[in-house]
Protein backbone atom coordinates (compact mmCIF):
# COMPACT_ATOMS: atom_id res chain seq x y z
CA UNK A 1 0.00 0.00 0.00
CA UNK A 2 1.13 3.51 -0.26
CA UNK A 3 0.31 6.79 1.39
CA UNK A 4 -0.05 10.16 -0.64
CA UNK A 5 -0.86 13.01 1.11
CA UNK A 6 -2.57 16.12 -0.77
CA UNK A 7 -0.72 19.05 -0.58
CA UNK A 8 -3.46 21.67 -0.68
CA UNK A 9 -6.14 19.71 1.61
CA UNK A 10 -5.52 18.11 5.25
CA UNK A 11 -5.98 14.59 3.33
CA UNK A 12 -4.07 11.39 3.82
CA UNK A 13 -5.08 8.80 1.09
CA UNK A 14 -4.11 4.78 1.56
CA UNK A 15 -4.16 3.58 -1.86
CA UNK A 16 -3.55 -0.33 -2.12
CA UNK A 17 -1.80 -2.12 -4.72
CA UNK A 18 -4.96 -2.69 -7.26
CA UNK A 19 -5.92 1.30 -6.59
CA UNK A 20 -8.85 2.04 -4.29
CA UNK A 21 -7.98 4.63 -2.49
CA UNK A 22 -9.00 5.52 1.31
CA UNK A 23 -9.12 9.23 1.94
CA UNK A 24 -8.62 10.24 5.34
CA UNK A 25 -9.13 13.35 7.36
CA UNK A 26 -7.01 14.40 10.14
CA UNK A 27 -6.19 16.05 13.44
CA UNK A 28 -3.08 17.07 14.16
CA UNK A 29 -0.73 17.09 17.38
CA UNK A 30 2.70 17.58 18.31
CA UNK A 31 5.82 14.59 17.96
CA UNK A 32 9.36 14.19 17.57
CA UNK A 33 11.20 13.52 14.85
CA UNK A 34 12.88 9.81 14.67
CA UNK A 35 17.06 10.31 14.91
CA UNK A 36 17.91 7.87 12.17
CA UNK A 37 15.73 10.19 9.61
CA UNK A 38 16.99 10.06 6.12
CA UNK A 39 18.21 13.44 4.91
CA UNK A 40 16.80 12.66 0.75
CA UNK A 41 13.80 10.87 0.54
CA UNK A 42 11.01 10.77 3.51
CA UNK A 43 9.54 7.47 4.25
CA UNK A 44 6.04 6.61 4.60
CA UNK A 45 5.53 3.91 6.87
CA UNK A 46 2.65 1.44 7.04
CA UNK A 47 1.48 -1.26 9.86
CA UNK A 48 -1.23 -3.73 8.79
CA UNK A 49 -2.99 -5.95 10.67
CA UNK A 50 -2.65 -9.54 10.53
CA UNK A 51 -6.31 -11.12 9.35
CA UNK A 52 -6.28 -13.74 12.08
CA UNK A 53 -4.67 -13.10 15.48
CA UNK A 54 -3.15 -16.19 16.78
CA UNK A 55 -2.55 -17.37 20.26
CA UNK A 56 -1.81 -14.82 23.18
CA UNK A 57 2.12 -15.45 23.76
CA UNK A 58 2.52 -16.52 19.73
CA UNK A 59 4.24 -14.12 17.63
CA UNK A 60 2.59 -13.35 14.55
CA UNK A 61 3.38 -13.84 11.12
CA UNK A 62 3.75 -10.43 10.20
CA UNK A 63 2.52 -8.92 6.64
CA UNK A 64 4.12 -7.09 4.44
CA UNK A 65 4.96 -3.51 3.27
CA UNK A 66 6.98 -2.10 0.44
CA UNK A 67 8.40 0.25 -0.97
CA UNK A 68 6.39 2.57 -3.53
CA UNK A 69 7.68 6.45 -3.88
CA UNK A 70 4.31 8.84 -4.51
CA UNK A 71 4.79 12.37 -5.62
CA UNK A 72 3.54 15.05 -3.31
CA UNK A 73 1.04 17.05 -4.75
CA UNK A 74 1.43 21.07 -5.44
CA UNK A 75 -1.86 22.40 -4.86
CA UNK A 76 -3.76 23.30 -7.64
CA UNK A 77 -7.37 22.50 -8.06
CA UNK A 78 -6.33 18.79 -9.45
CA UNK A 79 -7.75 15.74 -8.41
CA UNK A 80 -5.93 12.97 -8.05
CA UNK A 81 -2.79 15.15 -7.55
CA UNK A 82 -0.75 14.06 -10.20
CA UNK A 83 0.01 16.23 -13.21
CA UNK A 84 1.14 19.50 -12.06
CA UNK A 85 3.74 21.03 -14.32
CA UNK A 86 3.99 24.55 -14.03
CA UNK A 87 7.07 25.06 -12.18
CA UNK A 88 9.47 22.05 -12.88
CA UNK A 89 10.24 22.35 -9.36
CA UNK A 90 12.09 19.35 -7.60
CA UNK A 91 9.18 16.77 -5.63
CA UNK A 92 9.18 15.61 -2.17
CA UNK A 93 8.55 11.78 -2.13
CA UNK A 94 6.62 9.44 0.53
CA UNK A 95 8.31 6.21 0.13
CA UNK A 96 6.40 3.23 2.33
CA UNK A 97 8.29 1.24 4.57
CA UNK A 98 8.14 -1.63 6.68
CA UNK A 99 5.85 -1.86 9.69
CA UNK A 100 8.09 -4.37 11.65
CA UNK A 101 11.64 -5.51 11.87
CA UNK A 102 10.89 -8.61 9.90
CA UNK A 103 11.88 -9.09 6.64
CA UNK A 104 9.77 -7.04 4.36
CA UNK A 105 7.27 -8.73 1.66
CA UNK A 106 7.90 -5.66 -1.29
CA UNK A 107 4.40 -5.26 -3.11
CA UNK A 108 3.25 -8.34 -1.94
CA UNK A 109 -0.60 -7.73 -2.47
CA UNK A 110 -1.57 -11.11 -0.54
CA UNK A 111 -0.67 -9.57 2.66
CA UNK A 112 -2.21 -6.56 2.41
CA UNK A 113 -5.71 -6.89 3.89
CA UNK A 114 -8.06 -6.08 2.27
CA UNK A 115 -9.54 -2.55 1.78
CA UNK A 116 -13.39 -3.32 3.18
CA UNK A 117 -11.18 -4.21 6.42
CA UNK A 118 -8.89 -1.33 6.57
CA UNK A 119 -11.53 1.36 8.18
CA UNK A 120 -9.43 3.36 10.57
CA UNK A 121 -5.65 3.91 11.67
CA UNK A 122 -5.49 3.90 15.80
CA UNK A 123 -2.27 6.15 15.06
CA UNK A 124 -1.02 8.23 12.58
CA UNK A 125 2.45 10.05 13.13
CA UNK A 126 4.07 12.42 10.90
CA UNK A 127 8.07 12.03 11.23
CA UNK A 128 10.49 14.72 9.40
CA UNK A 129 11.86 18.15 9.20
CA UNK A 130 10.61 21.52 8.03
CA UNK A 131 12.24 24.88 8.25
CA UNK A 132 8.82 26.20 9.65
CA UNK A 133 7.61 23.95 12.23
CA UNK A 134 8.29 20.69 14.63
CA UNK A 135 7.02 17.23 13.18
CA UNK A 136 3.38 16.45 13.90
CA UNK A 137 1.78 13.20 15.30
CA UNK A 138 -1.74 13.03 13.74
CA UNK A 139 -5.03 10.89 15.12
CA UNK A 140 -7.19 9.32 12.10
CA UNK A 141 -9.50 8.59 10.86
CA UNK A 142 -10.04 6.75 7.32
CA UNK A 143 -12.86 6.73 5.45
CA UNK A 144 -13.87 4.57 2.04
CA UNK A 145 -14.65 6.04 -1.02
CA UNK A 146 -13.33 8.37 -3.16
CA UNK A 147 -13.78 11.70 -2.74
CA UNK A 148 -15.70 12.14 0.01
CA UNK A 149 -17.20 15.17 1.74
CA UNK A 150 -14.09 16.02 4.26
CA UNK A 151 -13.87 19.22 6.29
CA UNK A 152 -10.69 21.27 4.93
CA UNK A 153 -8.60 22.59 7.93
CA UNK A 154 -4.94 23.38 7.79
CA UNK A 155 -2.21 20.99 9.22
CA UNK A 156 -1.14 22.44 12.41
CA UNK A 157 0.96 21.56 15.24
CA UNK A 158 -0.46 21.91 18.81
CA UNK A 159 2.66 24.60 19.92
CA UNK A 160 1.82 28.12 18.04
CA UNK A 161 5.47 28.70 16.99
CA UNK A 162 4.88 26.58 13.87
CA UNK A 163 2.78 24.64 10.95
CA UNK A 164 3.66 21.72 8.70
CA UNK A 165 2.39 22.21 5.36
CA UNK A 166 3.24 19.86 2.57
CA UNK A 167 4.25 22.23 -0.25
CA UNK A 168 5.26 20.50 -3.21
CA UNK A 169 6.73 20.53 -6.65
CA UNK A 170 5.15 19.91 -9.38
CA UNK A 171 5.34 16.14 -11.06
CA UNK A 172 8.36 16.86 -13.53
CA UNK A 173 10.68 14.98 -11.22
CA UNK A 174 11.20 11.49 -12.63
CA UNK A 175 9.88 8.39 -10.01
CA UNK A 176 12.51 7.77 -7.79
CA UNK A 177 13.62 4.40 -7.42
CA UNK A 178 12.76 2.49 -4.25
CA UNK A 179 14.38 -0.67 -2.79
CA UNK A 180 13.16 -2.81 0.36
CA UNK A 181 14.33 -1.37 3.37
CA UNK A 182 16.54 -3.81 5.57
CA UNK A 183 15.11 -5.14 8.25
CA UNK A 184 18.59 -5.01 10.52
CA UNK A 185 20.22 -2.63 12.11
CA UNK A 186 21.07 0.56 10.03
CA UNK A 187 18.06 0.80 8.19
CA UNK A 188 16.01 3.35 6.86
CA UNK A 189 13.65 2.93 10.10
CA UNK A 190 16.76 1.91 12.31
CA UNK A 191 16.09 3.06 16.03
CA UNK A 192 12.07 4.05 15.34
CA UNK A 193 9.68 1.59 16.87
CA UNK A 194 5.99 1.00 16.06
CA UNK A 195 3.28 3.23 17.47
CA UNK A 196 1.04 0.65 18.68
CA UNK A 197 0.85 -3.52 19.48
CA UNK A 198 -0.20 -5.24 16.76
CA UNK A 199 -1.83 -7.70 18.84
CA UNK A 200 -3.67 -5.46 21.30
CA UNK A 201 -5.08 -3.19 18.14
CA UNK A 202 -8.78 -3.63 16.87
CA UNK A 203 -9.79 -5.30 13.88
CA UNK A 204 -9.53 -3.28 10.94
CA UNK A 205 -7.33 -0.82 11.74
CA UNK A 206 -3.26 0.15 10.97
CA UNK A 207 -0.64 2.22 12.54
CA UNK A 208 1.45 4.75 10.10
CA UNK A 209 4.69 6.34 10.12
CA UNK A 210 4.90 9.20 7.95
CA UNK A 211 8.53 10.29 7.07
CA UNK A 212 8.51 13.56 5.11
CA UNK A 213 10.77 16.36 4.25
CA UNK A 214 9.42 19.83 3.16
CA UNK A 215 10.15 20.64 -0.57
CA UNK A 216 11.12 23.94 -1.94
CA UNK A 217 8.27 26.48 -1.42
CA UNK A 218 9.71 29.82 -2.53
CA UNK A 219 10.43 31.28 -6.12
CA UNK A 220 12.18 33.50 -8.18
CA UNK A 221 11.41 34.06 -11.69
CA UNK A 222 12.29 36.06 -14.66
CA UNK A 223 12.03 36.69 -17.68
CA UNK A 224 11.04 37.88 -21.41
CA UNK A 225 7.99 37.58 -24.20
CA UNK A 226 6.58 38.79 -27.29
CA UNK A 227 2.92 37.98 -27.87
CA UNK A 228 0.37 39.83 -30.94
CA UNK A 229 -1.86 41.19 -28.06
CA UNK A 230 0.35 42.83 -26.06
CA UNK A 231 3.77 43.63 -27.46
CA UNK A 232 7.49 42.82 -25.98
CA UNK A 233 7.11 42.31 -21.89
CA UNK A 234 9.72 41.18 -19.41
CA UNK A 235 8.33 39.23 -15.94
CA UNK A 236 9.95 39.29 -12.94
CA UNK A 237 7.93 37.38 -10.00
CA UNK A 238 8.58 36.28 -6.24
CA UNK A 239 6.54 33.82 -5.05
CA UNK A 240 6.29 32.37 -1.26
CA UNK A 241 3.87 29.63 -1.05
CA UNK A 242 4.69 28.99 2.83
CA UNK A 243 4.39 33.04 3.91
CA UNK A 244 3.43 33.45 7.60
CA UNK A 245 2.78 37.28 8.10
CA UNK A 246 2.89 37.06 11.80
CA UNK A 247 6.10 35.27 12.14
CA UNK A 248 8.33 38.24 12.62
CA UNK A 249 12.03 37.56 12.35
CA UNK A 250 13.49 37.47 16.32
CA UNK A 251 17.26 37.29 15.12
CA UNK A 252 19.65 37.73 11.73
CA UNK A 253 19.94 33.88 12.01
CA UNK A 254 16.04 33.29 11.32
CA UNK A 255 16.56 35.15 7.95
CA UNK A 256 19.69 32.86 7.14
CA UNK A 257 17.99 29.81 8.21
CA UNK A 258 15.02 30.39 6.30
CA UNK A 259 12.21 30.62 9.14
CA UNK A 260 11.59 34.53 9.12
CA UNK A 261 7.50 34.50 7.21
CA UNK A 262 7.65 31.28 6.59
CA UNK A 263 5.29 28.25 7.83
CA UNK A 264 1.98 29.68 7.94
CA UNK A 265 1.07 28.16 4.79
CA UNK A 266 -0.30 31.38 3.11
CA UNK A 267 0.63 32.72 -0.63
CA UNK A 268 2.33 36.00 -1.43
CA UNK A 269 3.39 36.79 -4.72
CA UNK A 270 5.22 40.08 -5.82
CA UNK A 271 4.82 40.44 -9.99
CA UNK A 272 6.39 43.17 -11.99
CA UNK A 273 5.24 42.80 -15.62
CA UNK A 274 7.19 45.90 -17.55
CA UNK A 275 6.40 46.79 -20.93
CA UNK A 276 5.93 48.31 -24.34
CA UNK A 277 2.37 47.67 -24.39
CA UNK A 278 1.54 46.85 -21.83
CA UNK A 279 2.45 46.77 -17.74
CA UNK A 280 1.33 45.04 -14.56
CA UNK A 281 2.47 45.49 -11.15
CA UNK A 282 0.60 43.43 -8.28
CA UNK A 283 1.05 42.43 -4.63
CA UNK A 284 -0.88 39.27 -3.86
CA UNK A 285 -1.94 37.32 -0.43
CA UNK A 286 -3.87 34.40 -0.09
CA UNK A 287 -5.06 33.03 3.53
CA UNK A 288 -6.15 29.28 2.24
CA UNK A 289 -7.76 28.82 5.70
CA UNK A 290 -8.83 31.75 7.33
CA UNK A 291 -8.74 31.43 10.99
CA UNK A 292 -9.14 27.75 10.81
CA UNK A 293 -12.25 27.79 8.87
CA UNK A 294 -13.10 25.89 5.29
CA UNK A 295 -12.89 29.87 3.88
CA UNK A 296 -9.96 31.21 1.98
CA UNK A 297 -9.06 34.78 1.84
CA UNK A 298 -7.14 36.53 -0.92
CA UNK A 299 -6.15 40.45 -0.94
CA UNK A 300 -4.33 42.40 -3.86
CA UNK A 301 -3.10 45.67 -5.08
CA UNK A 302 -2.13 46.56 -8.75
CA UNK A 303 -0.96 48.98 -10.80
CA UNK A 304 -1.89 48.50 -15.04
CA UNK A 305 -0.91 50.49 -17.74
CA UNK A 306 -2.07 49.53 -21.37
CA UNK A 307 -1.22 51.53 -24.85
CA UNK A 308 -4.35 51.33 -26.97
CA UNK A 309 -4.66 51.97 -30.51
CA UNK A 310 -7.25 54.60 -29.75
CA UNK A 311 -5.98 56.02 -26.22
CA UNK A 312 -4.07 54.85 -22.81
CA UNK A 313 -5.66 53.87 -20.07
CA UNK A 314 -3.92 53.38 -16.76
CA UNK A 315 -5.75 51.32 -13.29
CA UNK A 316 -4.93 51.22 -9.86
CA UNK A 317 -6.51 49.72 -6.95
CA UNK A 318 -7.28 46.94 -4.32
CA UNK A 319 -9.52 43.58 -4.43
CA UNK A 320 -10.45 41.47 -1.70
CA UNK A 321 -12.14 38.49 -1.64
CA UNK A 322 -13.26 35.33 0.54
CA UNK A 323 -13.33 31.66 -1.17
CA UNK A 324 -15.09 28.90 0.01
CA UNK A 325 -15.25 24.83 -1.75
CA UNK A 326 -18.84 23.48 -1.35
CA UNK A 327 -17.72 20.03 -2.58
CA UNK A 328 -14.50 18.62 -4.30
CA UNK A 329 -15.64 20.86 -7.61
CA UNK A 330 -18.05 23.06 -6.87
CA UNK A 331 -16.78 26.57 -5.04
CA UNK A 332 -17.82 30.05 -4.73
CA UNK A 333 -16.42 33.14 -4.22
CA UNK A 334 -17.04 36.61 -3.35
CA UNK A 335 -15.15 40.00 -3.82
CA UNK A 336 -15.03 43.37 -2.92
CA UNK A 337 -13.24 45.77 -5.74
CA UNK A 338 -12.32 49.27 -5.76
CA UNK A 339 -10.40 51.22 -8.62
CA UNK A 340 -8.94 54.47 -10.03
CA UNK A 341 -8.75 54.68 -14.21
CA UNK A 342 -7.18 57.46 -15.82
CA UNK A 343 -8.21 57.33 -19.56
CA UNK A 344 -5.68 60.24 -21.28
CA UNK A 345 -3.92 60.47 -25.03
CA UNK A 346 -6.94 59.45 -26.84
CA UNK A 347 -6.43 59.44 -30.36
CA UNK A 348 -8.97 61.36 -32.37
CA UNK A 349 -11.53 64.27 -30.73
CA UNK A 350 -15.44 64.37 -31.09
CA UNK A 351 -16.33 61.09 -30.66
CA UNK A 352 -18.54 61.33 -27.44
CA UNK A 353 -18.25 57.82 -26.22
CA UNK A 354 -14.59 58.61 -25.65
CA UNK A 355 -13.94 62.74 -24.99
CA UNK A 356 -16.53 61.82 -22.18
CA UNK A 357 -13.98 58.91 -20.39
CA UNK A 358 -11.18 61.31 -20.47
CA UNK A 359 -9.73 62.02 -16.86
CA UNK A 360 -9.94 59.93 -13.61
CA UNK A 361 -12.94 57.97 -12.78
CA UNK A 362 -13.32 55.90 -9.25
CA UNK A 363 -15.23 52.69 -9.37
CA UNK A 364 -16.79 50.56 -6.41
CA UNK A 365 -18.44 46.73 -6.75
CA UNK A 366 -19.02 43.55 -5.45
CA UNK A 367 -18.79 40.44 -7.07
CA UNK A 368 -19.79 36.78 -6.94
CA UNK A 369 -18.74 33.46 -8.79
CA UNK A 370 -20.00 30.36 -8.47
CA UNK A 371 -17.88 27.66 -10.24
CA UNK A 372 -17.45 23.95 -10.85
CA UNK A 373 -14.69 22.43 -11.94
CA UNK A 374 -14.09 18.53 -12.88
CA UNK A 375 -10.97 19.59 -15.65
CA UNK A 376 -7.61 17.24 -14.87
CA UNK A 377 -5.48 19.95 -15.01
CA UNK A 378 -6.02 23.59 -15.03
CA UNK A 379 -3.35 24.28 -17.72
CA UNK A 380 -4.41 22.94 -21.48
CA UNK A 381 -6.78 20.34 -19.38
CA UNK A 382 -7.62 17.48 -21.85
CA UNK A 383 -10.80 16.15 -19.87
CA UNK A 384 -13.76 17.76 -17.85
CA UNK A 385 -15.20 20.46 -17.54
CA UNK A 386 -15.23 24.21 -16.31
CA UNK A 387 -18.55 26.05 -15.37
CA UNK A 388 -17.94 29.29 -14.02
CA UNK A 389 -20.84 32.06 -13.60
CA UNK A 390 -20.34 35.58 -12.00
CA UNK A 391 -22.53 38.76 -11.53
CA UNK A 392 -20.86 41.98 -10.56
CA UNK A 393 -22.66 45.15 -9.36
CA UNK A 394 -20.31 48.36 -9.88
CA UNK A 395 -20.49 52.23 -8.38
CA UNK A 396 -19.43 55.06 -8.73
CA UNK A 397 -18.87 57.47 -11.48
CA UNK A 398 -21.06 54.60 -13.31
CA UNK A 399 -23.67 53.00 -12.26
CA UNK A 400 -23.94 49.01 -14.13
CA UNK A 401 -24.05 45.32 -13.66
CA UNK A 402 -22.52 42.58 -15.51
CA UNK A 403 -22.82 39.30 -15.29
CA UNK A 404 -20.75 36.22 -17.47
CA UNK A 405 -20.87 32.64 -18.30
CA UNK A 406 -18.21 30.34 -19.14
CA UNK A 407 -18.64 27.04 -20.04
CA UNK A 408 -15.45 25.44 -21.40
CA UNK A 409 -15.49 21.15 -22.13
CA UNK A 410 -13.05 18.70 -22.70
CA UNK A 411 -12.95 15.58 -24.03
CA UNK A 412 -9.93 13.16 -24.31
CA UNK A 413 -10.30 11.48 -27.65
CA UNK A 414 -7.28 9.41 -27.88
CA UNK A 415 -4.28 8.19 -25.85
CA UNK A 416 -1.48 5.76 -25.58
CA UNK A 417 -1.33 2.99 -22.84
CA UNK A 418 0.98 5.07 -20.59
CA UNK A 419 -1.35 7.91 -21.43
CA UNK A 420 0.56 10.13 -23.44
CA UNK A 421 0.19 11.35 -26.94
CA UNK A 422 -3.48 12.56 -26.05
CA UNK A 423 -5.87 13.89 -28.73
CA UNK A 424 -7.78 16.01 -27.02
CA UNK A 425 -11.49 18.17 -28.04
CA UNK A 426 -12.22 21.29 -26.78
CA UNK A 427 -15.57 23.38 -27.18
CA UNK A 428 -15.93 26.85 -24.98
CA UNK A 429 -18.33 29.14 -24.85
CA UNK A 430 -18.56 32.59 -23.54
CA UNK A 431 -21.24 34.93 -22.61
CA UNK A 432 -21.28 38.40 -21.07
CA UNK A 433 -23.62 41.24 -20.61
CA UNK A 434 -23.44 44.39 -19.13
CA UNK A 435 -25.74 47.68 -18.18
CA UNK A 436 -26.57 50.47 -20.41
CA UNK A 437 -24.07 52.48 -18.35
CA UNK A 438 -21.10 50.89 -18.85
CA UNK A 439 -18.31 52.78 -19.72
CA UNK A 440 -16.04 52.54 -22.87
CA UNK A 441 -13.30 50.99 -20.76
CA UNK A 442 -15.00 48.21 -19.07
CA UNK A 443 -17.20 46.92 -22.61
CA UNK A 444 -16.72 43.95 -23.96
CA UNK A 445 -13.84 43.70 -27.10
CA UNK A 446 -13.10 40.64 -29.21
CA UNK A 447 -10.26 40.17 -31.77
CA UNK A 448 -7.20 38.21 -30.66
CA UNK A 449 -5.50 35.26 -29.79
CA UNK A 450 -7.39 34.25 -26.40
CA UNK A 451 -11.21 35.56 -28.35
CA UNK A 452 -11.29 35.06 -31.80
CA UNK A 453 -8.45 34.38 -34.18
CA UNK A 454 -8.18 35.80 -37.73
CA UNK A 455 -8.61 39.13 -36.39
CA UNK A 456 -6.31 41.79 -35.10
CA UNK A 457 -6.63 42.94 -31.29
CA UNK A 458 -9.84 44.09 -30.27
CA UNK A 459 -10.46 43.82 -34.20
CA UNK A 460 -14.03 42.26 -34.03
CA UNK A 461 -15.44 44.73 -32.03
CA UNK A 462 -17.92 47.82 -32.52
CA UNK A 463 -16.55 50.63 -34.00
CA UNK A 464 -17.97 54.55 -33.71
CA UNK A 465 -16.35 57.13 -35.95
CA UNK A 466 -13.17 54.94 -36.62
CA UNK A 467 -12.70 54.37 -32.43
CA UNK A 468 -12.96 51.11 -31.33
CA UNK A 469 -15.94 51.31 -28.38
CA UNK A 470 -17.08 47.59 -27.73
CA UNK A 471 -20.54 46.63 -26.36
CA UNK A 472 -22.79 45.18 -24.27
CA UNK A 473 -23.31 42.29 -25.51
CA UNK A 474 -20.66 39.22 -25.78
CA UNK A 475 -20.76 35.81 -27.01
CA UNK A 476 -18.30 33.72 -27.86
CA UNK A 477 -17.23 30.13 -29.17
CA UNK A 478 -14.69 28.36 -30.07
CA UNK A 479 -14.08 24.48 -31.14
CA UNK A 480 -10.54 22.97 -31.23
CA UNK A 481 -8.42 19.76 -32.11
CA UNK A 482 -5.30 19.15 -30.52
CA UNK A 483 -3.26 16.21 -31.43
CA UNK A 484 0.61 15.46 -31.19
CA UNK A 485 2.72 15.78 -33.91
CA UNK A 486 5.61 13.78 -32.22
CA UNK A 487 5.90 11.19 -29.51
CA UNK A 488 7.61 12.97 -27.15
CA UNK A 489 4.71 15.14 -27.19
CA UNK A 490 6.73 18.92 -27.43
CA UNK A 491 4.83 19.29 -31.01
CA UNK A 492 1.54 19.43 -31.33
CA UNK A 493 -1.13 20.28 -34.03
CA UNK A 494 -3.94 22.34 -33.43
CA UNK A 495 -7.01 22.70 -36.01
CA UNK A 496 -9.78 25.14 -34.65
CA UNK A 497 -13.21 27.16 -35.55
CA UNK A 498 -13.73 30.51 -33.78
CA UNK A 499 -16.98 32.47 -33.73
CA UNK A 500 -19.02 35.19 -32.17
CA UNK A 501 -19.82 38.74 -32.08
CA UNK A 502 -19.51 41.70 -30.01
CA UNK A 503 -22.78 44.15 -29.83
CA UNK A 504 -23.30 47.95 -28.59
CA UNK A 505 -26.67 46.59 -27.58
CA UNK A 506 -27.75 42.82 -26.00
CA UNK A 507 -29.06 41.51 -29.85
CA UNK A 508 -27.42 38.91 -32.21
CA UNK A 509 -26.54 40.96 -35.77
CA UNK A 510 -26.15 38.20 -38.14
CA UNK A 511 -24.29 40.73 -40.50
CA UNK A 512 -21.64 41.79 -37.28
CA UNK A 513 -21.34 38.00 -36.55
CA UNK A 514 -18.01 36.30 -37.16
CA UNK A 515 -16.80 33.17 -38.26
CA UNK A 516 -13.09 32.29 -38.58
CA UNK A 517 -11.63 28.61 -39.20
CA UNK A 518 -8.10 28.10 -38.64
CA UNK A 519 -4.87 26.02 -37.88
CA UNK A 520 -1.68 26.13 -35.57
CA UNK A 521 1.22 24.67 -33.62
CA UNK A 522 1.68 24.30 -30.24
CA UNK A 523 6.02 24.14 -29.33
CA UNK A 524 6.72 22.71 -25.61
CA UNK A 525 10.25 24.16 -24.72
CA UNK A 526 11.07 22.82 -21.23
CA UNK A 527 13.62 25.47 -21.00
CA UNK A 528 11.08 28.08 -20.81
CA UNK A 529 8.73 26.59 -18.94
CA UNK A 530 5.24 24.74 -18.80
CA UNK A 531 3.71 26.69 -21.29
CA UNK A 532 3.87 26.35 -25.22
CA UNK A 533 4.79 28.66 -27.96
CA UNK A 534 1.60 29.21 -29.84
CA UNK A 535 1.11 30.15 -33.54
CA UNK A 536 -1.87 29.98 -35.34
CA UNK A 537 -3.00 31.09 -38.73
CA UNK A 538 -7.08 32.02 -38.76
CA UNK A 539 -9.20 33.29 -42.22
CA UNK A 540 -11.99 34.91 -41.34
CA UNK A 541 -15.22 33.32 -43.53
CA UNK A 542 -18.00 35.67 -41.83
CA UNK A 543 -16.89 39.23 -40.56
CA UNK A 544 -18.54 42.76 -39.79
CA UNK A 545 -17.19 45.18 -42.93
CA UNK A 546 -15.56 47.44 -39.81
CA UNK A 547 -12.95 44.62 -38.59
CA UNK A 548 -9.33 44.48 -38.60
CA UNK A 549 -8.21 41.23 -39.97
CA UNK A 550 -5.04 39.60 -39.42
CA UNK A 551 -4.17 36.23 -40.30
CA UNK A 552 -1.60 35.00 -37.92
CA UNK A 553 -1.62 35.72 -34.20
CA UNK A 554 1.32 33.93 -31.82
CA UNK A 555 0.94 33.79 -28.00
CA UNK A 556 3.89 32.97 -25.20
CA UNK A 557 2.18 31.50 -22.06
CA UNK A 558 -0.52 29.97 -24.26
CA UNK A 559 -3.60 28.54 -22.88
CA UNK A 560 -7.62 28.63 -23.59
Amino acid sequence: MRVQIDSKRPTCILRSMSGNPFVTTRRFSRGKRSPAYGPQIQACRLLTLPNLVLLFGITVCLTVAGCMQRRVSSGSALWPAAANAETGEDAVDDVVVPATKLSPQVHSEKHVHPEKKLKSASSFQIRGQSPQAPPVVAQETVREGFLPEYPRYPVRASSPSGWLRYQSPQASTPPAVTEPVPAGPGGDAAGVEPLGDLLLQPPGTADLDIFVEEARTGRFMFGAGVNSNAGLTGHIVIDERNFDILRFPTSFQDFLNGTAFRGGGQGLRIEAVPGTLFERYVVNFTEPYLLWTPFSLNVSGFLFERRYEDWSERRKGARAGLGYRITHDLSVNASLRMLEVDIYNPSVEGVAQLDEMVGDHDLYGGRVTLAHDTRDIPFLPTQGHLLELSFEQMFGSFDYPRGIVDYRQYFLVRERADGSNRHTLAVSTRLGVSGAQTPIFENFFAGGQSTIRGFDFRGASPVDSGVTVGGEFMLLSTVEYMFPLTADDMLKGVFFLDAGTVEEDVEINGDNFRVSPGFGLRISIPALGPAPLAFDFAFPVANAPYDDIEHFSFFFGFGR
